[in-house]
């Protein structure tokens, strides 16, 4: 090892937090919120050192400083507020205070009965730019010299608004609600239910060229619309409008609407293309052909898309590509679009994902990104890591008190909410899990209160509050008579949107649903029974639900002490606004499959 040229710090910054991946991505925070910086800083000798964490705003210049506390051993903390959207920058700071620790060892000889201290003033006098000193005027001096100045790397924090942390999302087609006009008429309905988003699948022109029918098949009929995933036509591509939506002023009118409700509109991003779509002419290099120079259309053996092309990332002009796909993004978002539901973002370049969305947010922090990735952990962890807001889970599938436990654990207390925020979509037009299919009203309304509660951030798909739950098949999740190539005649009328509406009220009522870190699994002793509790601040909240959907199930809840909660108590059930008297200990319940759950607000 050759000697360094110029002398090494001797100052170390040791395991900084929060950090991801050494640096490699940012944490996540919500505007608002406070970061917590931790760091070991120290030194070899015995020098007092002082530290300050640094940390600077998105487009700002000047750094701000936040003085760190020392709490032991070689452990340091501060923490800031990060009021705007966007990435912010931080880094610690340290050095020696030559002031400080000069008053230290003239202090420590002094206290042992040393009287011989003229050599120590007179360093100190040196120190302090002074001809002469006494103790007392040097045990009294003013401390904060800055010496061996010694930084650490600098980190990223990317902060969001809350809505990509916590929101309720309604999905629908527009089409069945007499277009983007209809779905304008039902937005204060939405909002009084207390949605937060709602979501369109695609809306843009649908191909004709291998048009799908009705159930997905191969042969349209006359009339059949047709999924609307299959994007492009005659009439535009991804920055047009299906015409018998609507026009662009009736998608105006529909967010101008939404604003005025407090929601937003949502749209699906999905990077695929029908055999119509302009690109296929105007970029013909931008699609995957084979050998003979066939198209190759897109399959998920064993479904098949006959209806779309996917784009070649691969292609010799994948430069003009990205840019092509962030400008339909940029389109979108000039004309009020600020939440994208990225469609299988896992089946296209990680490094594209990082750059796009570091694009977007860069001009419109604002903007936030769902991935609808049903994929292996570790590709949907690294879509998080890359830039996505929040992200689909795998909770449609844990049913059994042992597999959401372990998955919700799992979510909660870790790394993730470092990085990860899960949306709890209880169904999807894809989606109907078997556990739907065969538990009827009693099964729709257990997943709603599973997800509401469990989740920041949930959502369902029209049809859910009407527990629609008739597959395609036998082992099929696919709805019988699908609304992907069907128009349907929606109403917000389900038996259901009682109990969501109460769901949704609840939530937004108590800060401790706005996290997801903050869940207690609590002992039932029936394992058809699942409780948890959330608690922020002096907000504790208790819910129990029945995971049997065709018979009552009694049992406890055991509240543990470490919850903090008094001896006795009177909770109130604020799905149904009764009360019940509960202690620490054990506490009997019982659920009805028609009234699945208790969701109790405990005083604290």
């Amino acid at each position: 090892m050759a000697t360094p040229r110029t002398a090494p710090p001797r100052i170390q910054i040791a395991s900084l937090w929060p950090e991801l991946a050494c640096g490699r991505y940012p944490v996540k925070r919500t505007r608002g919120s406070t970061v917590e910086v931790w760091a070991d800083v120290f030194r070899d000798g015995h020098e007092t050192l002082g530290a300050v964490v640094r940390y600077r705003a998105p487009r700002a210049r000047r750094w701000r400083e936040a003085p760190m506390r020392h709490v032991g051993a070689d452990r340091w903390t501060a923490a800031f507020d990060v009021d705007g959207l966007g990435r912010w920058a931080f880094q610690i700071e340290a050095w020696v205070d030559r002031v400080a620790t000069w008053q230290d060892e003239l202090r420590r000889k002094h206290e042992a009965g040393q009287t011989e201290l003229a050599g120590e003033l007179s360093e100190g006098a040196a120190l302090l730019g002074v001809e002469r000193l006494t103790l007392a005027e040097g045990l009294a001096a003013e401390t904060g010299d800055r010496s061996e100045v010694t930084r650490s790397e600098t980190r990223e924090v990317d902060v969001d608004r809350e809505l990509a942390t916590f929101g309720s999302w309604y999905e629908l087609f527009p089409r069945s609600w007499g277009g983007l006009a209809g779905v304008a008429e039902i937005v204060p309905e939405l909002a009084e239910l207390g949605f937060d988003v709602v979501y369109l699948p695609p809306v843009h022109p649908i191909g004709e060229t291998n048009r799908k029918g009705k159930n997905n098949a191969l042969t349209a009929r006359r009339g059949d619309p047709g999924s609307p995933w299959a994007i492009g036509s005659s009439a535009g591509g991804h920055t047009a409008l299906e015409p018998s939506l609507g026009t662009f002023d009736d998608f105006g009118r529909l967010v101008a609407a939404a604003r005025e409700h407090d929601m937003e509109v949502a749209l699906d991003f999905a990077i695929q293309c029908s055999p119509d779509h302009p690109w296929l002419e105007e970029h013909p290099d931008w699609f995957h052909r084979r050998p003979d120079g066939t198209l190759k259309y897109a399959e998920n053996p064993p479904k098949k898309y006959q209806d779309i092309y996917n784009v070649n990332f691969d292609s010799p002009d994948w430069r003009a590509l990205w840019e092509a796909l962030r400008d339909v993004v940029l389109f979108w978002v000039e004309r009020g679009v600020t939440v994208f539901r990225v469609d299988n973002p896992h089946t296209k370049p990680l490094p594209f994902w990082e750059w796009l969305i570091r694009e977007v947010r860069g001009e419109h922090p604002e903007v936030v990104f769902l991935s609808e990735a049903f994929t292996r952990p570790a590709m949907m962890q690294t879509l998080a890591l890359a830039g996505f807001g929040q992200s689909y889970t795998y909770f449609t599938w844990r049913t059994t008190k042992a597999e959401l436990t372990e998955y919700i654990v799992e979510l909660s207390h870790s790394l993730r909410p470092q990085y990860f925020r899960p949306n709890f979509f209880v169904n999807t037009p894809d989606i109907l899990t078997e556990e739907l299919q065969r538990g009827g009203l009693p099964a729709f309304a257990a997943r709603a209160v599973l997800a509401a509660t469990l989740s920041p951030s949930w959502g369902i798909y029209s049809g859910f509050e009407h527990g629609e739950n008739v597959p395609a098949g036998e082992g099929s999740e696919e709805y019988l008579n699908s609304e992907k190539y069907e128009v349907k005649e929606r109403r917000l009328d389900g038996p259901l949107l009682p109990l969501i509406g109460r769901l949704n009220r609840i939530r937004r009522e108590n800060p401790a649903f706005r996290r997801i870190d903050n869940v207690t699994f609590l002992e039932t002793e029936n394992d058809r029974l699942i409780a948890y509790a959330k608690r922020e601040g002096r907000n504790v909240v208790v819910t129990c639900v029945n995971l049997d959907h065709f018979a009552p199930q009694e049992g406890v809840v055991v509240i543990p002490a470490e919850l903090g909660l008094p001896p006795a108590f009177r909770a109130r059930e604020l799905l149904t606004d009764a009360t019940f008297d509960w202690r620490i200990g054990r506490n009997y319940v019982r659920l009805d499959p028609a009234a699945p759950a208790h969701v109790l607000r405990i005083p604290a």
